[in-house]
């Protein structure tokens, strides 16, 4: 099991739940060290004392708080965890709400709640339970790090689930960064439905960090001198071309059936001819003109080609009686 973060207990009602905070994910990034580019050697961060200009530890290092230009005041943990709040040591349930009613957007770090001791058994299981069968999950507050944060409780493969949370008044507004209004029409939504669904998959355990492995590859390759690995053969796109919606969702959709290795010959609906139109629209601007002259031009082509070669018929049976006079006389 992964280091404890924190211990306390989870307050539900009268009841007292022990529990330790372990974390529910793993970082994996790659981390690089500050260096001399000259000679690879670490650049470190030095903590110096402005006033006496000495490196200090870090086990001489605390809080402080500026209440003034002139005046700091020390915050211990000892004081902050002597803090008259009910939630200091204690993850209390506050209330309980829907699932589907929590903003994606406010939910922050995650963690698990594992027992502390075979005292905390029985109550974890009673509270797993019950937030399992009533599909709703629980709002807490709690203190860590020196403030009392906000959280919800949910269940997990038989675990239960700390979200860290943002208060209410730190999520922004978004009004102000939705674009202006503009027209859609229900073509383009049921193409873009329908692509949704193409693309839609059971989870989401395939997915790889694949700039991770492309960046342990050039380490190792450096680490070994040898040369880098050549960058990807991918197709160029230019982020400011404008296309033909309709064209890109169709083609989107094509490519998707495709992957998945579906007939392409599912076009019943008549998407093809649709999307057709428009791009002609698009290039043309609705003038059918061009194609017009183009066909006469050809059909022109085709008449004088087929007057000369009468022409040239004409003249050759012309000689060829010439001649057969020619030789009687």
């Amino acid at each position: 099991m992964p280091r404890p973060l924190w211990t306390g207990a989870i307050s539900f009602g009268l009841a007292t739940i022990p529990v330790k905070i372990v974390s529910a994910t793993e970082d994996h990034d790659v981390h690089f060290h500050r260096v001399h580019l000259t000679d690879m050697g670490r650049v470190r961060t030095r903590k110096v004392c402005e006033i006496d200009d000495q490196v200090v530890s870090q086990d001489e290092i605390g809080k402080g708080y500026g209440v003034s230009k002139d005046e700091t005041v020390a915050v211990t943990d000892e004081g902050l965890e002597q803090m008259p709040l009910p939630t200091a040591k204690a993850i209390e349930i506050v209330a309980f709400v829907d699932a589907d009613t929590i903003d994606p957007v406010r939910i922050s770090d995650s963690y698990y709640l594992a027992v502390d001791g075979q005292v905390a058994a029985k109550p974890y299981t009673l509270l797993r339970k019950a937030l399992e069968r009533s599909s709703k999950v629980a709002v807490a507050k709690f203190a860590w790090h020196g403030r009392e944060r906000l959280g919800l409780l949910r269940v997990r493969e038989g675990a239960i689930v700390l979200h860290s949370m943002k208060w209410p008044d730190a999520v922004r507004e978004p009004q102000e960064l939705a674009p202006r209004a503009v027209e859609v029409g229900e073509e383009e939504i049921d193409q873009a439905l329908q692509l949704a669904d193409r693309m839609t998959i059971e989870n989401l355990s395939g997915f790889r960090d694949e700039y991770r492995e492309a960046l342990e590859d050039i380490i190792a390759a450096k680490a070994d001198g040898k040369p880098l690995p050549s960058p990807g053969e991918g197709e160029e796109k230019n982020a400011g071309e404008v296309v033909d919606l309709m064209a890109a969702l169709n083609a989107s959709v094509k490519a998707a059936k495709e992957s998945r290795g579906e007939d392409r010959e599912d076009h019943q609906d008549g998407e093809d001819a649709t999307v057709h139109e428009m791009r002609l629209a698009k290039k043309t601007g609705g003038r059918t003109a061009p194609a017009k002259k183009k066909a006469a031009s050809k059909t022109a082509a085709a008449k004088k080609t087929t007057a000369r070669s009468t022409s040239a018929a004409k003249k050759s049976a012309r000689k060829k009686t010439a001649a057969k006079k020619g030789s009687a006389s």
